[in-house]
């Protein structure tokens, strides 16, 4: 009686070709266009693809003016090599269709990144402070690869080491901010500050909250 056939495990190559604002989504959101490529000749029907995405601060340089607005988050530039650690950026899940071919082939693949406006969260408060040039990504893949076996169809994980690097230029994250909040910012206050605010703004007369504020700051 014969062996039944070894089953070769899929291995796949993924690489961001490019980050774009979604000017058209409902809340912030940049598009993280992948390349996915299986390596092996395994036919694949489908990928539970899972993308956890991290800036990687350390890998770009900083003008004097945003080391200034980093230190909440890293101290001082003496300080940075053991204190400037990757900051998470977000989670998101795809169902990556099978890949052309009748053994194994490439596809490509876009993936929607939502990205918060909340300051309070270290890695929006990072990326407000930069001023222009690209922020270092670190994509880590898993899930599960659906494949063809001798048997019928295999399930796969997608191999710990899967990972890319991606660069997202703040020009495109501010181009995705203002597509949902054009010129403007979010700040998170107790309610016990809000009612305060509130009230002061009807002591004044003033219009909105930015005039509250403006009033506010040119005080003695």
């Amino acid at each position: 009686m014969s062996e039944p056939s070894a089953v070769v495990p899929p291995e796949l190559q993924i690489t961001c070709e490019d980050v774009v604002a979604d000017r058209y989504a409902a809340a912030p959101t940049v598009v993280l266009r992948l390349r996915v490529r299986e390596l092996t000749g395994v036919a694949v029907h489908a990928i539970a693809l899972r993308c956890q995405v991290r800036i990687e601060p350390l890998r770009r340089t900083y003008g004097d003016a945003e080391a200034a607005r980093v230190v909440d988050l890293f101290g001082d530039r003496s300080r940075w090599g053991s204190t400037m650690h990757a900051l998470q950026l977000g989670f998101v899940d795809r169902v990556v269709p099978g890949l052309p071919g009748p053994t194994g082939g490439e596809t490509t693949v876009e993936l929607p990144l939502p990205l918060s406006y909340d300051v309070e969260v270290a890695a929006h408060k990072y990326l407000t402070a930069l001023g222009d040039g690209e922020i270092p990504l670190l994509l880590l893949f898993s899930g599960q690869i659906l494949g063809a076996g001798p048997a019928g169809v295999t399930v796969q994980p997608i191999g710990w080491h899967t990972e890319t690097r991606a660069r997202l230029p703040v020009a495109v994250w501010r181009e995705a901010m203002d597509a949902c909040f054009p010129g403007q910012a979010w700040l998170r206050v107790s309610r016990e500050t809000y009612d305060r605010l509130a009230e002061r703004r009807s002591e004044l007369g003033v219009p909105g909250w930015d005039a509250l504020f403006s009033t506010l700051l040119e005080e003695p």
